[in-house]
């Protein structure tokens, strides 16, 4: 019998103590729906060998798990090839983000949260501020609507790829919040 080394958690470069860290799904301004999205975009990102959570992480668990998004593509033939996208992100499309952050530089970022993009993370930002205003925590639409409103966001690229215009289902997310809200 060899030596048996003692089993012990691996931890990444990015967290080099054992402390518990803050996740991103663990925020109580997130309704639990919006929260569980967050978590299914960081075990994407993490099984796409991404270091962050990006717009297109967000969308792809938005519309896997959010019966209120996918309503706002009811109807669009182009779905099917969207997901087709973000299904293929880590396995050809989408490769060439690996490495990259996800920033536009458009607007400037004050907020640096955790385990997102710069973008990504403006955008919970965003979905959080427009719940509040509406006195609830944030929704999957809130968020879908922050991740469509910066035309460098991935999520827009990706609709974009999938001939899907991202200002017209902004405004159908739009006019169906002002309804509710």
């Amino acid at each position: 019998m060899g030596d048996v080394q003692p089993r012990i958690p691996w931890q990444s470069a990015h967290q080099p103590d054992s402390r518990p860290r803050a996740h991103p799904d663990d925020d109580v301004r997130l309704s639990a729906e919006l929260a569980a999205v967050v978590s299914g975009a960081r075990r994407r990102a993490v099984r796409d060998g991404d270091r962050q959570i990006d717009t297109a992480h967000l969308l792809h668990s938005l519309l896997e798990s959010d019966p209120e998004v996918r309503s706002v593509f009811d109807g669009e033939p182009r779905l099917a090839r969207l997901m087709g996208y973000l299904v293929q992100r880590s396995i050809g499309y989408g490769l060439r983000w690996q490495g990259s952050v996800e920033d536009s530089g458009a607007i400037p970022v004050v907020i640096r949260a955790e385990g997102y993009s710069p973008l990504a993370g403006g955008a919970m930002e965003y979905a959080r501020a427009r719940a509040g205003r509406r006195g609830g925590p944030a929704l999957g639409v809130d968020l879908l609507a922050a991740i469509l409103v910066d035309p460098q966001a991935r999520a827009v690229e990706v609709l974009e790829r999938a001939g899907i215009d991202a200002h017209v289902v902004f405004v159908r997310v739009d006019s169906r919040l002002r309804r509710t809200g």
